[in-house]
Formats: C-alpha cells, sequence, structure tokens
C-alpha cells in the first residue's frame, strides 16, 4: 500500500468515532494493551504528560509542547481529531510523523491488527507510541480523545496529568451531570502522578478533590497559582501581564492564539510548568515560555481556534462545538466590528444542539450545512432545529457550497464565523484553501 491506500485502509476498515460514533468506542482499553505489548510496551519508554477537558484540552496540548520544545526537549505530541492532514495527529518538534512510516508501520502490524481487530484510534495511538519511542523522544504531550478513564491513551504513567475544564459534551457516553462528566476526565489521574486542574468548578472540585486523595496524587488549582489579565489585541498577537500569585511577580505574555478564551489555556499552563519545575526539576525560565506562547502555531501547526483566514471580508474559523466552546467563541464574536455578520455553521448528530444553537447571536445571517461524515446532523434538520431557536438562514449541501453562497452576499465590510465541528472547518479550510489557488478568494459579488 501506497500513503493514500493505507489512510484509506484505516478510515474505511477500522471503526472510527468520527464516522460512526459510538459503535466504534470500547468498554475498556484491553485493545490498546494488547497493541502495546506486541509493540514491545513503548509508551514506557518515555516521559509522558497526559491531558484531558471538555475544551481546551488541544490548544493546552499544543502550547505545553512548544514550550517544552523551545526549551530544547525533544518533544512529542499526540492530538485528535486533525484538520487536513492525518499526520498532525502525531509530531515531534511540530514535525508531522512521516508518510513512510505511517504505511511501514500499518504494513507491518498487519496480522496484530487483524488478530485484535482495533478501532481507529487505538491503531493510531499505539502508532504515536511507537514512533515516539523509536525516535527516543524526551517527552510526549498526550491529549485524550474522548473522556479520560476508557481512552485508549490512559494505559501510559505520565509525570504529570492536566484537566482544563468541565463541561456538557459526549453525554450519551461520559455522562449528563458535570460530575459524572468529571469522574470520567479524572480516570487519567494516577497514582503519586500531581494534577493540574486548570478551572475550579463548583460542580467538580469534589469529584477531582476524592480521586487525587484515591490516588495519593497531588493536586493544583491553575487560578490558585497564576492571574491573567488580557490587555490589548491586535491583528496577530493578544497580549496578557500574568501574575504569579505567590512570588508576586508580573510578566508580559503575548500569543498567536487569538481567542479570547486562551487566557484559561495559558493560565493552566503556566500553573503545569510550575508542577514541573518542582516535581521534575524542569525548571523552564520565563523568557523561553514568553517566546514559546509568542510563536505556538510556528511550533506546532495549531490551526482552527480563532484563526483568521482573511482580513477584507474578515473570516475567522474555530472549532468550538459544544454549548460552553460557543458560548466563549460568540463572547468575542460581538466584539467583532462589522456591517453585517454571517455564521456557517454545522453539527454532529450526538451534541445537544438546542443548548448550542442557544449560544448563537439571531441577528446574522446562517449558512446552515452538513460535513460530509455518517455522523453529522443533516443540514435541512439543523435549519428546523434552528428556526426554533430564532435563527434565520438556508441549508447547503456541503461546507464548501455555503462557503460559496457567503462569499456571494457578503461586504468588504461584513464578518463570516465558521463553526461548530472539527469537521466543518476542516472542509472549510480546504475550501478556502482551494479558492486561494485558483486565485478567487476574496473577489466577492458585492464588495
Amino acid at each position: 500500500m501506497d500513503y493514500k491506500q493505507t489512510l484509506d485502509f484505516l478510515y474505511s476498515q477500522l471503526p472510527m468515532f468520527s464516522r460512526i460514533g459510538k459503535a466504534a468506542l470500547k468498554p475498556d482499553l484491553n485493545n490498546t494493551i494488547a497493541l502495546c505489548t506486541a509493540l514491545g510496551h513503548p509508551h514506557r519508554q518515555f516521559k509522558s504528560i497526559h491531558i484531558a477537558g471538555t475544551n481546551g484540552k488541544g490548544s493546552t496540548s499544543h502550547m505545553l509542547a512548544a514550550v517544552l520544545q523551545e526549551a530544547g526537549y525533544k518533544t512529542a505530541l499526540y492530538t485528535s481529531p486533525h484538520l487536513n492532514d492525518f499526520r498532525e495527529r502525531i509530531l515531534i518538534n511540530g514535525v508531522p510523523i512521516p508518510k513512510d512510516v505511517v504505511v511501514d508501520f500499518v504494513q507491518t502490524n498487519q496480522e496484530i491488527i487483524e488478530s485484535v481487530k482495533p478501532s481507529f484510534f487505538e491503531i493510531t495511538v499505539a502508532m504515536a507510541f511507537y514512533y515516539f519511542a523509536k525516535e527516543k523522544v524526551d517527552i510526549a504531550v498526550i491529549e485524550t480523545g474522548l473522556g479520560g478513564r476508557l481512552d485508549s491513551t490512559n494505559v501510559i504513567t505520565p509525570i504529570l496529568s492536566v484537566i482544563t475544564n468541565i463541561s456538557f459534551d459526549h453525554m450519551d457516553l461520559l455522562g449528563d451531570t458535570l460530575a459524572a462528566i468529571a469522574a470520567e476526565k479524572a480516570g487519567i489521574i494516577k497514582p503519586k502522578v500531581p494534577v493540574v486542574i486548570g478551572e475550579i468548578q463548583a460542580e467538580t472540585e469534589r469529584v477531582f478533590f476524592e480521586h487525587s486523595v484515591l490516588q495519593n496524587s497531588t493536586i493544583y488549582y491553575a487560578e490558585g497559582n497564576w492571574d491573567l489579565v488580557r490587555v490589548k489585541q491586535d491583528a496577530k498577537r493578544q497580549y496578557f501581564k500574568a501574575i504569579h500569585r505567590a512570588r508576586r511577580e508580573i510578566y508580559k505574555i503575548q500569543t498567536d492564539l487569538l481567542g479570547a478564551y486562551q487566557q484559561y489555556n495559558i493560565r493552566t499552563v503556566l500553573a503545569a510548568l510550575d508542577v514541573l519545575a518542582a516535581n521534575q526539576g524542569m525548571d523552564i525560565s520565563m523568557a523561553i515560555v514568553e517566546k514559546a506562547l509568542a510563536n505556538v502555531k510556528g511550533l506546532t501547526g495549531l490551526r482552527g481556534r480563532w484563526e483568521c483566514l482573511q482580513q477584507k471580508p474578515l473570516i475567522i474559523a474555530d472549532v468550538a462545538h459544544n454549548e460552553a466552546g460557543l458560548k466563549e467563541v460568540i463572547k468575542q464574536w460581538r466584539q467583532v466590528p462589522a456591517l453585517q455578520k454571517h455564521i456557517i455553521i454545522g453539527f454532529v448528530k450526538d451534541k445537544d444542539i438546542s443548548k448550542a444553537l442557544a449560544q448563537l447571536p439571531k441577528d446574522a445571517t446562517y449558512y446552515f450545512t452538513n460535513a460530509n461524515i455518517p455522523r453529522a446532523l443533516p443540514a435541512a434538520e439543523l435549519v428546523t432545529l434552528a428556526t426554533a431557536e430564532g435563527l434565520q438562514g438556508a441549508a447547503y449541501a456541503t461546507t464548501a457550497d455555503a462557503i460559496t453562497a457567503a462569499k456571494h452576499n457578503m461586504h468588504h465590510d461584513d464578518a463570516l464565523l465558521i463553526c461548530g465541528s472539527f469537521f466543518i472547518v476542516a472542509e472549510a479550510l480546504e475550501a478556502l484553501q482551494l479558492n486561494q489557488q485558483s486565485k478567487q478568494l476574496g473577489l466577492f459579488a458585492r464588495a
């Protein structure tokens, strides 16, 4: 098989959550353990940091990896899902896993794949661990895929666990209360391994405390260590004052990630670095931290977080896809000056769509669409739900069709937000890239 054929095999032959939903999930870690055993336990051959949470875990993972990389550590990063290329999931020092390594791994391990019958996510996790061990990385930042307790990544014993926050998402799988969801995320807390909690929430604080006590794990709260004050933002950066509460030291932090919600993730990263310094001797200077946070996208390739794709007319893409995530994004979107605002949005079926839609402004022009995956909520159904929430717009069969319609309708001083799903943003990035290549992007009918 070549690279394309290998990806076709992974996507089509293995159970894949993004395609078929919870039918792809296994109720235990047995498949991942079997794969890692056959591979010689690669996950035991490098230090790791494990990151879970409902929102912000991808940004937090990338920021932490950027800092470790800038500090001179050979740093691996495993995240999911990807936007445009499968290899985005598996990075070392910001460089994607080579195509030939992906091909060789699948071909070499065909016998164990046929025997274990793993899911797409299980084989991808095993591939990442194998690659990180083979390349002898100093440390790996590992993001959970879904939940924590039964997530395939949870075979590792990290030197630090991080839980960013808890909100309602995947309730059919994780539970219908914040405490129940928190209990699943708390499954990554390991015996005597410290854990950083990104946000203190009344409904979840006791859950994390009790799990940490049971595991004899020291718990740290990010907001107990750091205060962050946003100072300003321009087209390329946002700027903060970071105050260490114990030392009463003030630092100037800037980041190339433009989402206002990043202040919570930055605070979590700073707290995690404090714990790594105290417990692992990984004392990274604030000069290095400041340099890395200013260049997260350059160091790690992170995309889709309040990403400005175009200035005139303004186009923003964000992978916010649940009630809490959309609430933060729309809070910032309301501050965007524009003659008229447009929103392209689509969801997958297993979300609380009504609560998500309730976060959206009623004065925007909507383009309801669906990603090209079986899990996608059909655009026609989304229109019905959105109309009930007082949102006005039309249905479009594809994300590319929605972009074409928005481009036709927009003035030069309008603004467009693309959100609701990783898959919608991924298809939008691909469609806009094709438009750029054909020199069509920015040629609006009424500009």
